[in-house]
């Protein structure tokens, strides 16, 4: 248009008999100048475009306040997830002893239950309405690619770069603000397509142990990381007051386990009859049989908790030395992850540096090995993530500290820094459950979670 506009007030029309270029000049018999241009049939849509500008604006406002939506459904989770679980102790213990409870405490419980159950639906109506939003705002970034691809065809191409550019950085937020909500409540379980951890979620408090005592500061809980069918929900624990491993406890599922209600007791040790105790607190389970270090003799051990039948092997070269900084006799460290059952250690040869195994969970033999660069006793823990060793360590009475991975597949390794929060300075026990994707810590005897977040490859190119 403003090309056309601008023909018309500055220029003349003429005939000319000749060649038609698409500029020609000459001079009439009366010395006149005159210039002619031939214009394309069509002038650009400036119009449209915008019009497809400004609605970038506007998905990018759309895009901002969904992104602050899903940050904010984080920290309400951890807060829920808080008043649930208090809730459900204030209730059993009122069960117990109903007695020391009048009707104005009753009362004060139940208007507590109704407000939570109200925050839950809330939230519940909140991510419903979000999905919505995000599967609306996709199908109109779909609809402005599909016109601008039109505009680049029928038009300048150069002149719709730019605007299809601000597009892409909004694609590319988008499917981050998807990613993100879906990780929060759709986590892509058992899938290793990411390419790391790209953060750790602030502590989840569950409650003290089962045994209500904080000197029981060595032991660790969790889940099974390759769960029997139908045991998906099941939770276990394990503590002592020393590193000695003498029993790990079942409960069929996490309200179970607040409520100190165990399915079974697994002795370790019975006088005169059999002992089978470990050291180290650095178990997993694992389809239902429980790996950890054999105290006596000093090998890997698995306790099959259906058969109730235990087998050991002596891993070749491991040695007794070289624990993590928290905790003594950590000398051999199990982990399952997505892609199966691994066991850290250290080596005189290795001079104390971290050598970590592939177990192979049929023959429960070490079939390979891989050489670090980490010195063991400077790292607080170690767990697996999709082949990935993680390791950690302190940097100050409240946070903890990623530092370092080794990753088996590429044999690189790196130094990171994804800090954490601790809740309080001293645990026994760290590790990563691929079956909800969160790490379990024994923080100095209490039950503590983190949620893991990942990055995800996956990019968006424009010409």
């Amino acid at each position: 248009m403003i090309a056309t506009v601008l023909y018309f007030v500055f220029l003349r029309s003429a005939v000319v008999e000749g060649a038609l270029n698409p500029w020609a000049e000459g001079s009439t018999s009366g010395g006149d100048c005159f210039c002619e241009a031939f214009l394309p049939n069509s002038t650009f849509p400036i119009g449209q475009l915008i019009s497809l500008e400004n609605t970038a604006v506007e998905i990018n406002y759309k895009l901002e306040l969904e992104i602050s939506k899903v940050e904010m459904y984080e920290v309400k989770l951890q807060v829920y997830i808080a008043k649930i679980t208090n809730l459900t102790v204030l209730i059993e213990l009122m069960e117990r002893d109903p007695d020391s409870y009048n009707e104005l405490q009753l009362e004060e419980v139940k208007i507590q239950i109704k407000q939570v159950e109200a925050l839950i639906v809330e939230l519940k109506a909140s991510i419903q309405t979000s999905s919505t939003v995000l599967i609306s705002i996709r199908q109109q970034i779909s609809v402005v690619i599909a016109v601008l691809t039109e505009l680049e065809i029928t038009y300048d191409k150069n002149l719709v770069l730019v605007t299809r550019r601000e597009y892409i950085v909004l694609q590319q937020k988008l499917e981050e603000c998807e990613r993100r909500h879906d990780e929060l409540f759709n986590p892509d379980i058992g899938i290793c397509t990411h390419s790391g951890i790209r953060r750790i979620s602030k502590p989840i408090i569950s409650q003290l142990n089962a045994d209500l005592t904080s000197s029981y500061a060595y032991g660790g809980w969790g889940k099974d990381s390759k769960p029997m069918p139908g045991s998906e929900n099941m939770y276990w624990y394990s503590a002592s007051s020393d590193t000695t491993v003498n029993r790990i406890i079942q409960y069929s599922d996490y309200y179970k386990l607040i409520m100190r209600q165990p399915f079974k007791i697994h002795s370790l040790y019975v006088q005169y009859n059999y002992d089978r105790r470990g050291t180290g607190n650095n178990y997993v389970v694992r389809e239902n049989t429980m790996y950890y270090q054999f105290r006596s003799p000093f090998a890997m051990a698995k306790w099959n908790m259906t058969s109730a039948t235990i087998e050991y092997k002596v891993v070749p070269e491991a040695s007794t030395q070289f624990s993590y900084h928290y905790s003594a006799n950590q000398n051999l460290d199990f982990a399952g992850d997505e892609s199966g059952l691994w066991v850290t250690y250290a080596t005189a040869e290795s001079k104390g540096k971290l050598v970590l195994g592939k177990i192979n969970e049929e023959s429960f033999e070490v079939e390979e090995v891989w050489q670090t660069s980490i010195f063991k006793p400077s790292v607080g823990n170690t767990f697996m993530v999709c082949g990935v060793l993680y390791a950690t360590r302190s940097v100050d009475s409240k946070t903890e500290e990623i530092f370092y991975t080794f990753d088996t597949r590429t044999e690189q390794e790196s130094y990171v820094s994804i800090p954490f929060e601790k809740f309080q300075e001293f645990y026994a026990y760290l590790d990563y459950n691929p079956t909800d994707q969160k790490l379990y810590m024994f923080n100095n005897g209490y039950y503590v979670a983190y949620h893991v977040w990942f990055n995800h490859e996956g990019s968006l190119t424009g010409e």
